[in-house]
């Protein structure tokens, strides 16, 4: 960490200390290039309330398959990403636990069979059991549960502990954490918000030079300062409530698969942890209040419950609520933003990741090194950040909407 005033001068600044943007400056870091994270409260937003489901194929959602390659992108990337944080990687909290789709009614079984279709039309490995078969992997589940998918390849990690691990391998690798909130960027023409990034100004009245700036600061990231008058970054929060409980040892493992459950046609999720917690999440609602709901709790623990019935047997220790970043195509904002002659040099945008910002983590932290060594990656152009805007330039039309 780095408490100080005055002027530093980089190769790369990073505003946004969440998983996205402590991915990118590890990155960053390990390419040889001087970087900061500029944030008051690093790994204080949306990650500390994450359950880190690495969840490609169970995430996919109707009218989103155009995220699917970006997911299963990152997830393919994830192991050798957890793998350069050293021999301790381990820590991260990083699990291949397989994930289990069950429905609590028929309606929620032919809901889950409807997509295993769209799911496996997208070539995706999805394989139905019988609840018979599943109590045997995890016989504390419901005996009643009407159908039950299992899902291999998706897997979890721990977001707080994965980044508690970012920031210390980029402090040892002496690159600062800045805690202090960004104000807006700098630019080589100060009246012309167009011209070429140079920096970031922070609220302190210090500075930091930069050849390349990542704005990477969630729902912050649209009314930072100094974006180009035509950027328009239509984030909107989404709050998200989530619970965790301790397993008392007679229960121990409680469950050893992520769960992921619709209880009369809504979700629900119950993530194991290796510390004997256990994660249940997550509301999503847009009514711009940022405290937990008691109607959320009692939600999470009754739809809980359904499924795994020993959930009135934990201790609840942690009730949080954090606001996701969410966009019109609920698709993420990742890329360099397009001037009236080309894109903006020394500005990479990377927010809006919404329900997938510790999955995406790898990914984009990839594209953004790219991008900063002058690579381009047309596979990802559809989620340019300046899609929505007035001067946005042609590229994939992305299916979707509000989830």
């Amino acid at each position: 960490m780095s408490e100080w005033r005055g002027h530093r001068s980089v190769d790369v600044a990073v505003i946004g200390g969440g998983v996205i943007g402590l991915g990118i400056a590890w990155m960053v870091a390990q390419s040889g290039r001087s970087v900061v994270v500029i944030d008051p409260d690093p790994a204080g937003g949306a990650t500390f309330a994450a359950a880190g489901m690495l969840a490609a194929v169970s995430e996919l959602h109707y009218q989103e398959e155009a995220l699917l390659e970006l997911m299963l992108a990152s997830s393919r990337l994830y192991p050798s990403f957890i793998d350069s944080l050293g021999p301790d990687s381990d820590r991260t909290g990083y699990q291949r636990t397989r994930t289990l789709n069950v429905g609590a009614d028929s309606a929620d079984r032919q809901a889950l069979t409807d997509l295993r279709g769209v799911q496996r039309a997208n070539g995706l490995g999805v394989e139905p059991m019988t609840v018979r078969a599943v109590r045997v992997i995890e016989p504390l589940l419901r005996p009643q549960l009407s159908g039950a998918f299992l899902v291999e390849q998706d897997h979890q990690v721990d977001p707080r502990r994965l980044t508690e691990r970012l920031q210390l391998e980029l402090a040892r690798r002496g690159h600062a954490v800045i805690r202090v909130q960004a104000s807006g960027l700098l630019h080589e023409n100060p009246a012309d918000a167009s011209s070429r990034v140079t920096g970031v100004a922070l609220f302190d009245g210090s500075t930091v030079t930069a050849t390349e700036v990542v704005v990477a600061n969630g729902l912050g990231a649209a009314v930072l300062g100094g974006l180009p008058e035509h950027l328009n970054l239509p984030l909107r929060p989404v709050y998200g409530d989530i619970l965790r409980l301790r397993v008392p040892e007679h229960l121990q493992p409680l469950i050893t698969c992520t769960v992921r459950g619709l209880v009369h046609g809504v979700p629900v999720y119950l993530v194991p942890r290796g510390d004997g917690t256990l994660v249940i999440g997550a509301t999503q609602r847009e009514d711009g209040s940022g405290g937990v709901s008691a109607g959320g709790i009692y939600q999470l623990l009754r739809d809980a419950q359904v499924l795994l019935p020993a959930v009135s047997e934990l201790e609840l220790i942690e009730a949080t609520t954090r606001a996701r970043p969410g966009t019109p195509d609920n698709a993420p904002l990742l890329g360099r933003v397009g001037g009236a002659v080309g894109d903006i040099s020394g500005l990479v945008i990377a927010t809006g990741f919404f329900r997938h910002g510790v999955l995406l983590t790898p990914v984009a932290a990839e594209h953004c090194l790219q991008l900063i060594e002058g690579i381009a990656d047309d596979r990802w152009r559809a989620f340019r950040p300046d899609r929505f805007s007035s001067r946005a330039p042609a590229s994939v039309p992305l299916k979707g909407g509000h989830s």
